[in-house]
């Protein structure tokens, strides 16, 4: 079955160009679902959805201009700085994601770079959550090489830092932290033999050539990241993005179509935006080849579908959760593709 398999899949590339991803994005939409669907039936079970659940566990105050977001302080939103939670809360949090069937727990502070004194607390609820039996995940902004090995002594599985946009679009989003933080971050993870999830945000203003952009620089890491989470712009009132025209749906779909050829092994993941999408888009989507979503009313301060409509919309599109540690089926490849 594996030698199957192999014959099958492409070796993965970290060369993709401009013009061939453009070239992606302008075929007819049949026939670049058609071209991502195969692509993801040679390499994950069609018909499995990874399932996480993400918690704010420091809310607001950042110092970060991103101008998508309301927990920057630069910003007139309704959100305001609160203090980072304690461990019962945090851990309380995590046994009810479990019970609702999430296999990764993901914690998300709004810092701009995790600092020493707050080491010790993030570890203690790394530790806790793992010993629930979930996978763990934090995006705590930009991490130092010590930092990041810490973390990984603590037992995290993930870490989460997205690169937001194309290298050239990047400007007209952030001005407090570079492109190149950004990516050395992700190597201070990678180093520390954390797994990268990463991807980025659409419907800010941006083209369909910085669309590429992202892809092009996710894909041509060293390594592609385990989980690549495309988001949809959520737009917050008292933040510059506020009133921005909506991304057409098929041009969403079509960057994750992108994504999974460009990522084949990746969980490419459906993040913020969920709410505002159709359960049409989202099945759209997971044709397209997402195979990851946020699970939970909430995504750190946005609206997200509440499980009961997710489970309903599963159970309509005869799609199951994977289990902790459960990954790619060589036998369902072989039968599916």
């Amino acid at each position: 079955m594996t030698e199957n398999i192999a014959e099958k899949t492409a070796p993965l590339r970290h060369d993709w160009q401009q013009a061939e991803i453009e070239a992606l994005f302008d075929l007819p939409f049949a026939d670049l679902m058609y071209k991502a669907q195969t692509i993801h039936r040679q390499n994950f079970d069609a018909n499995a959805v990874q399932i996480s659940t993400l918690l704010s566990i420091k809310t607001g105050g950042c110092a970060e201009d991103c101008g998508y977001c309301p927990q920057s302080a630069h910003h007139e939103s309704a959100v305001k700085a609160e203090p980072i939670l304690p461990l019962d809360k945090v851990l309380e949090s995590a046994a009810q994601a479990k019970s609702t069937g999430a296999s990764r727990f993901c914690m998300g502070a709004a810092w701009r770079n995790l600092k020493d004194r707050d080491v010790d607390r993030v570890v203690a609820m790394i530790e806790g959550v793992k010993d629930m039996g979930l996978e763990t995940c934090v995006t705590l902004g930009m991490l130092e090489n010590h930092q990041a090995k810490r973390l990984k002594e603590a037992g995290l599985d993930y870490y989460n830092h997205n690169l937001d946009t194309s290298p050239e679009f990047y400007g007209e989003i952030i001005s407090t932290r570079t492109y190149q933080d950004r990516l050395d971050t992700l190597s201070y993870v990678r180093e520390a033999g954390i797994n990268v999830c990463s991807g980025g945000i659409v419907g800010m203003g941006e083209s369909r050539k910085d669309r590429a952009g992202l892809l092009i620089s996710l894909a041509n890491l060293p390594s592609h990241p385990e989980s690549v989470p495309i988001n949809l712009l959520v737009q917050v009132e008292g933040t510059p993005l506020d009133g921005i025209n909506n991304l057409d749906p098929f041009e969403f779909v079509r960057t994750i179509a992108v994504a999974r050829i460009m990522m084949p092994q990746s969980f490419v993941r459906l993040s913020a935006g969920r709410e505002n999408m159709t359960d049409e888009l989202q099945a759209m989507s997971f044709l397209a080849g997402a195979n990851s979503i946020f699970y939970g009313e909430k995504l750190l301060t946005t609206d997200n579908p509440d499980t009961d409509h997710d489970q309903h919309l599963f159970n309509r599109l005869g799609i199951t959760p994977l289990q902790v540690g459960q990954q790619q089926s060589e036998d369902k490849h072989c039968s599916a593709a």
